[in-house]
């Protein structure tokens, strides 16, 4: 990709795609939905071409957002808990601080320490956050309470 003009070749111009991209990020609208409200402005735009806009920009996006979020607190609350993905059961590992904010999940296909400790990894490094002074973690995470102190030092 051009590091210049990410946006260059494309049919559309760069506001309409991002604004397209943006929509399906930020609200619960399926592809068709998009299409049917950018017709609705005049724009004929496939669905399909929005998806390969996610599918191209939304990478990209999150990589360049994550850097301007805010600091995050101290205090941090950790769960797991059993979904079901695409028909696929996982175990989404979630982090969200004292204001509510999601700080990191993570989707594993398997509930073990393995699992555990990249999503840890996961949350510390991130950039965004600061190092917590305290982590409240339920006692199914590794079986016990107060197990996570081992990575914090």
């Amino acid at each position: 990709m051009d590091a210049t003009n990410p946006f260059k070749w494309r049919h559309f111009e760069a506001p309409l795609i991002l604004l397209g991209v943006r929509w399906y990020l930020r609200y619960a609208l399926s592809y068709r939905d998009l299409e049917e409200m950018m017709a609705e402005r005049g724009l004929a735009v496939d669905h399909r071409t929005i998806c390969r806009w996610v599918h191209h920009y939304a990478p990209q996006l999150e990589q360049r957002v994550r850097a301007h979020l805010h600091p995050t607190t101290d205090s941090w609350r950790v769960d797991e808990t059993y979904i079901k993905v695409r028909g696929t059961w996982m175990y989404l590992y979630r982090a969200v601080d004292s204001a509510g904010n999601t700080l990191e999940f993570v989707l594993s296909p398997h509930r073990h320490a393995q699992a555990a400790e990249y999503f840890f990894r996961q949350a510390l490094g991130s950039t965004h956050t600061v190092m917590p002074r305290v982590i409240n973690v339920d006692g199914r995470l590794f079986g016990r309470k107060g197990t996570v102190a081992w990575m914090l030092s």
